[in-house]
């Protein structure tokens, strides 16, 4: 048997979905359990298998998709952590970079350190750039640290000394007296988290790994238990922010590796789809009930950075907006974030102005129009004043809603205020959501040298394909794609992924003649870190496939491209390919500049046997009830047609029309033809 659960927790909903050793797979959308998210997970696939016709104990596998660690930074509710480091570097937290994210602001207030500056303590101790020793570790600083974190009765600690990533010696030593003395403590060291250049960075990921640390330990403690309670005893694997997974073990070390481990997870799917129908370049689209998310692939593949920070409404990665959360220096699918899903309440500003979102309703108490304590406007309840939505149920009939108290909420708390029909009001709700979601696809596309124009879209989420087609056409996008199982679809994602393992090595050095001995040693080692991460975690040499590429920047620049690298290294191919990849990012690329290698990265891909190619069980081809939709003032409302996917089958048809399934419905205005491709996705391209 090859039994693989798949499950993604929203802020809103969780979606779970199994695939059996045919690929018949099914899925379920249920409110997220934000008392113990596990609870939901465990509840959702306990009913999954019977439904499959299997037993607990026949779940090889289960991949998980969480929020959880960035949760706890966003909510201020990490562990109790402290932070070692070299004297002298006590406030690098503080200092930060020079980077102030509102121009013209003087009231800006960067967020404040993870760990305060009492439980930051130091030793005595220097190494220097070349990793030669200038001062040997004082001991008795070191013992005075050991008292003063005891005194401190913190539940982690951070140990990140100054220029460990060239020679980890001193680090190490502390190390070991820490973990020595405080064995139950959370322990990270920038050695093992973050063996990289640049201070601030490698310190701010390796306090954020001790932060989250014992919020993950216990979490996924939690997840695992319930899970064997219920019979479901196969590994646990968690989804990484670059689109790789891992296993639970690994997760519980270096939780840092998972803060977008749910938005990655929809990225993954999207790249496997566009793989199977031919569409190389596609811009993302995941809007759920919480936030939207918006990323590109091109040539089929994602794109990636670590250029990231979280925390403090942090929505996007980009070398020139810094300053607003923590910096976060680990490979992360290149993501733009917005605080803009279904449930994000909506509120009218002193100025008449309608405001939609960051703040969201949840799952509890949720929109108005779920019944169940939301009292507060919506961007789900407007949806379903438009009549875009079933004013009856919504998730394949799990969750009954109250069409007529979205109605009455968007005309208390929105129309009345602005002094426009209710219609209007959730029109202009409806709009303002897609305006503040176009920013975030412009993040990803024109702030990064893209045209959205040369791009299909693929929307996907629960909330997605509902405003899909209006944002596409904002754009000039002219192709939008709606996959089966769209709001179940980073599920998918994660029962597709591949186990990876990332290692990194600083490698400062002239991209000429020379080259190919410094990377050399950087291969070496970081081949050698490599293979013990592949033997602790059971596997071989030949169980992976080995890809390696190198961070590069000009000569004086303070930001670095990444390019592949092919062993072993050409310095005339890798300049090459920096110069192409830096006129695709910056439009410009002076070819007689002095390139200059920073680190040298290695990833390494677990080879699967089984290709896993999840299929759903589409409904029969009817048309469902039609129902009145309200797209244009000057129109007014419009009699649109109701269909199951599996209706568009005879060819192509004009809009409007909705589109419902069990997990998303499918807005599609008019002057949209709408097909059915061999994959069974909704092809809508735009007039």
């Amino acid at each position: 048997m090859n039994v693989v659960v798949g499950a993604d927790i929203g802020g809103t909903f969780t979606d779970v979905i199994i695939v059996d050793e045919n690929s018949k797979t099914w899925s379920k959308k249920v409110l997220t359990t934000t008392d113990d998210y596990s609870r939901g997970i465990a509840e959702a696939a306990s009913d999954l298998v019977i439904r499959a016709g299997l037993r607990s104990e026949q779940v090889d596998r289960v991949v998980h998709g969480t929020t959880v660690a960035t949760n706890a930074i966003l909510e201020d509710k990490g562990a109790k952590t402290a932070l070692v480091t070299t004297a002298g570097f006590r406030d690098v937290l503080e200092l930060r970079r020079l980077r102030v994210p509102e121009l013209f602001s003087l009231n800006y207030q960067p967020p404040s350190p993870l760990v305060p500056r009492r439980r930051r303590f130091v030793v005595a101790e220097r190494i220097d750039a070349q990793g030669e020793v200038v001062s040997e570790l004082d001991r008795q600083t070191l013992e005075q640290v050991l008292d003063s974190i005891a005194a401190a009765d913190v539940d982690a600690v951070a140990i990140c000394l100054l220029h460990s990533y060239r020679n980890p010696m001193h680090e190490n030593v502390v190390g070991e007296a820490v973990r020595r003395r405080f064995p139950e403590k959370f322990i990270s060291l920038s050695t093992e988290v973050l063996p990289e250049i640049r201070e601030y960075e490698r310190t701010s990921t390796t306090v954020i790994n001790s932060y989250v640390g014992p919020v993950v330990h216990d979490y996924l403690n939690s997840l695992s238990s319930r899970l064997k309670n219920d019979g479901i005893t196969g590994s646990l694997d968690i989804m990484k922010s670059d689109g790789g997974v891992m296993s639970v073990e690994v997760a519980v070390r270096t939780p840092a590796q998972m803060i977008e481990s749910g938005p990655a997870a929809g990225v993954m799917a999207s790249a496997r789809l566009a793989k199977l129908t031919g569409h190389p370049n596609l811009i993302t689209f995941d809007m759920g009930g919480t936030t939207a998310k918006a990323s590109v692939l091109e040539s089929g593949l994602p794109t990636w950075t670590t250029e990231y920070e979280v925390g403090e409404g942090i929505t996007l990665s980009s070398k020139l907006t810094k300053g607003r959360g923590h910096a976060l220096r680990l490979p992360v699918i290149d993501l733009a974030e917005v605080g803009t899903g279904g449930g994000s309440i909506v509120r009218v500003d002193e100025g008449g102005g309608i405001k939609v979102g960051p703040e969201s309703s949840g799952a509890s108490p949720g929109p108005a129009c779920y019944n169940i304590g939301g009292t507060e406007p919506t961007v789900t309840d407007a949806n379903v004043a438009l009549g875009y939505l079933n004013p009856d149920e919504l998730a394949g009939g799990n969750l009954k809603i109250d069409g007529s108290l979205a109605l009455q909420v968007i005309d208390e708390k929105v129309a009345s205020v602005v002094g426009s029909s209710v219609h209007e009001a959730a029109l202009g709700v409806h709009k303002i959501a897609n305006a503040v979601m176009i920013r975030a696809i412009k993040a990803v596309t024109t702030y990064r040298g893209r045209d959205p124009r040369d791009f299909t879209m693929i929307a996907f989420g629960g909330s997605g394909p509902v405003h899909a087609v209006g944002i596409a056409r904002e754009l000039g996008v002219s192709t939008v794609i709606v996959p089966p199982a769209s709001g179940v679809f980073s599920a998918i994602g994660l029962v597709t992924a591949r186990r990876d393992f990332n290692f990194v090595q600083t490698v400062i050095a002239t991209v000429d003649a020379g080259l190919e001995m410094p990377v050399s040693e950087a291969t070496t080692v970081l081949r050698e870190r490599a293979v013990a991460a592949l033997t602790a975690e059971g596997f071989d040499e030949d169980d992976v496939v080995w890809s390696y590429s190198v961070d590069v920047r000009y000569l004086g620049q303070a930001h670095e491209l990444t390019v592949e690298m092919n062993l072993p290294a050409n310095p005339e191919s890798l300049k090459n390919a920096f110069f192409a990849e830096h006129h695709k990012a910056y439009g410009y690329a002076p070819t007689d500049g002095v390139v200059e290698l920073v680190n040298v990265r290695l990833t390494t891909s677990v080879i699967e046997d089984d290709d896993i190619s999840p299929e759903f069980e589409l409904p029969e081809a009817k048309t469902l009830k039609s129902r009145n939709a309200f797209f244009d003032i000057e129109e007014g409302f419009v009699d649109v047609p109701v269909f199951t996917r599996t209706a568009l089958t005879s060819g192509s048809a004009e809009g409007p029309m909705i589109i419902e399934e069990d997990d998303a419905t499918c807005v599609i205005p008019s002057n949209c033809t709408v097909s059915l491709d061999k994959f069974n996705n909704i092809v809508i391209e735009l007039s």
